[in-house]
């Protein structure tokens, strides 16, 4: 549990229907199963001790006792697993049945919590042996202990405050209303739901967008487990589709199998966007809360970890995510360009993919506001770092998008700036490297002057991060479209056009391809050989490191140990720990001593879950200090 990470599972048995004494094997064996997996939390099927096709044969004692005699067995059989258990069986109370689920840990019962919504239509008959469930907990008698029954209870884990459990059963989820509604505004941060849901074609797509569409809409776990097989299959057949998701995604899934679906909830993090989400209710209110322990250990990571969480991974996926931001992005350009009446968008052109990709949104602009290319100034300022190959892509770049282009070469002005502060042209130190940056800058600005036109600004949301910007240099524009894109996502931003246009615009499509091509550099000190000499990611690390530390560590407030695991985790064929923590204190450091470039940001669209703008989603002190983020680390050595 260490992290938050706690391992939970989705379980079915194999069955047969009314064998109670078997059915009780079934699940004891598979919750030794789960506990050897590492499993804490699993849910078994609805009424699985029983099964849920008994028929009238719910009303006769003879089932009734049999299936509390199987809890007992089980009870019995798994007094010493260290796991929390939610499996389904009928219970009688006050001349009435319900279909509960059975909350047991350590030969305990912690809490029986009955179904809400009973179908009773189509192949369902629910209505005719087993009554709605009451909400407030009575004392019920079973298995030699007095437990509650209501549905709403919670259930607390001492040992991991954010590991708080709800039960529903089945139809419930199905409902206007669930009960997982309730029970998370209540302080459930992991919903159990015990079912017995018939398979038919189609059915399994509308419930997995049900259980991870609830997981989204409560900002919770779900952990779904379906009746299987050894269910009779007189009119039905049961397929046992489990599922576990997590705040809107499927972590794991199974089906036509029985068995353990296991996945990790990180509850911490569902702790914390509710924490973020200031409209998510106060989890004070009515529900009983039943504490239990569980021992503290370290849950094996099974879930997957993209190393671009920025980026969808699936080529589809990444298609329609880039074609989105390009529409955002160009949008946002749009207004602003409508607004101030701007004459042009002015872009410095460097043959770098920021600027390649600041130019095409700003192509897509303008095609929106069915103005010509022309009115985009294309601006190449090739100074003592610029290559030939960087040049001639920016020049090539504006000819294909059929932008004006100016060149304007700023080496003489630079080294009269130099002159006039003194500063040596041998000696490479930072006041060389932005001075041409300011330098390029002023030119945008003022050529945008000269045209009455809007400075369109290229800096990514990597640079802006790390602070690998010149302040009162390549920070400043008039909109910086870019803004919100990581440097990960920039790269496929550019392919995903160079491919669209490989066949309608070829010329456009072999330009960009080497310009992807190229080395991402400043290009701020002298070539070497006609060569880029200086390669960003050699100086500040891995982008898709940055990247990745940037997710977790802003979006989601993950302390550093937490965002190592998961980068070791996604990272481990690699990146060793060694490499990865480097780069890690290199992150922490930047971006807090970097804070007082992104407070004076221009404005920018904001296209992804993580944006900097200071009047947006991060407001942090200049001067804050990294010293807690960078012990800790140190701790990890």
């Amino acid at each position: 549990m260490r992290d938050g990470f706690v391992k939970a599972a989705a379980g079915t048995p194999a069955i047969r229907v009314a064998d109670c004494r078997y059915n009780a094997e079934s699940c004891f064996t598979l919750m030794r199963e789960a506990e050897r997996q590492g499993v804490r939390v699993l849910a078994l099927p609805e009424l699985c001790l029983t099964g849920y096709t008994c028929g009238d044969l719910f009303l006769q004692d003879t089932l009734l006792r049999g299936a509390e005699e199987a809890l007992a067995t089980v009870l019995e059989a798994t007094k010493h697993l260290d796991m929390v258990t939610a499996l389904g069986l009928p219970v009688r109370l006050e001349n009435k049945l319900y279909n509960c689920a059975a909350v047991i840990h350590k030969g305990v019962i912690l809490g029986l919590v009955p179904k809400t919504h009973l179908p009773n239509y189509g192949e369902f008959y629910e209505a005719r042996w087993f009554a709605p469930g009451p909400a407030e907990p009575r004392p019920a008698a079973l298995c030699g202990q007095t437990v509650p029954l209501g549905s709403r209870q919670l259930f607390a884990c001492r040992d991991l405050p954010e590991l708080v459990l709800g039960v529903e059963i089945c139809e419930d989820l199905w409902a206007v209303e669930p009960p997982s509604t309730r029970l998370a505004a209540l302080g459930a941060t992991l919903i159990l739901n015990l079912s017995a849901s018939d398979e038919v074609v189609g059915k399994a797509g509308y419930r997995r967008a049900l259980v991870t569409g609830q997981s989204a809409r409560l900002v919770c776990g779900y952990v779904y487990a379906d009746a299987g097989e050894g269910e009779s299959t007189t009119d039905l057949v049961f397929a046992g589709h489990n599922l576990v998701a997590e705040n809107g995604v499927l972590l794991s899934e199974r089906r036509f199998a029985p068995g353990l679906t296991v996945s990790e909830i990180d509850v911490k993090r569902l702790a914390y966007e509710r924490r973020r989400m200031n409209a998510y209710p106060r989890s004070d209110g009515d529900a009983a809360r039943v504490p239990f322990s569980l021992e503290p250990c370290t849950a094996t990571l099974t879930r997957y970890v993209s190393p671009t969480p920025f980026v969808p991974e699936d080529a589809a996926g990444r298609a329609v995510r880039c074609g989105e931001i390009l529409k955002v992005a160009a949008l946002g350009l749009k207004k602003r360009l409508e607004h101030t009446g701007a004459a042009a968008a002015v872009v410095g052109l460097s043959g770098g993919l920021d600027s390649t990709l600041a130019v095409l949104i700003t192509a897509v602009a303008m095609g929106l506001l069915d103005r010509p290319a022309g009115d985009i100034i294309a601006v190449t300022m090739p100074c003592f770092g610029t290559t030939d190959r960087t040049k001639s892509n920016a020049v090539l770049l504006a000819e294909r998008l059929g932008c004006t282009l100016k060149t304007i070469d700023i080496s003489a002005a630079v080294r009269r700036h130099f002159k006039d502060i003194g500063q040596s042209m041998e000696d490479h130190n930072v006041t060389f490297e932005n001075g041409q940056a300011r330098e390029r800058t002023q030119v945008l600005m003022d050529v945008a002057n000269q045209c009455g036109g809007l400075v369109v600004g290229t800096g990514d949301l990597s640079e802006l991060a790390l602070g690998w910007a010149t302040y009162n240099g390549d920070h400043m524009s008039m909109y910086g479209v870019n803004a919100s894109i990581p440097k990960t996502l920039v790269r496929h931003l550019v392919g995903y056009v160079c491919g669209d246009k490989a066949e309608s615009e070829p010329e456009l499509s072999h330009v960009l391809a080497d310009i992807l091509d190229t080395p991402v550099s400043p290009e701020l000190l002298p070539a070497v050989n006609g060569q880029i000499a200086q390669k960003t990611e050699d100086l500040v690390g891995p982008y898709e490191l940055h990247d990745f530390f940037l997710y977790y560590a802003i979006r989601w407030a993950f302390p550093p140990r937490k965002v190592l695991r998961l980068a070791e985790h996604a990272f481990g064929r690699t990146y060793d720990r060694a490499t990865i923590l480097q780069w890690e204190k290199t992150f922490y450091r930047r971006f807090f001593a970097q804070q007082f470039k992104r407070s004076c940001l221009p404005d920018g669209p904001k296209v992804g879950s993580v944006a900097l703008s200071p009047r947006g989603d991060w407001r942090m002190p200049s001067d804050a200090a990294a010293a807690l983020w960078l012990d800790e680390l140190e701790g990890l050595e």
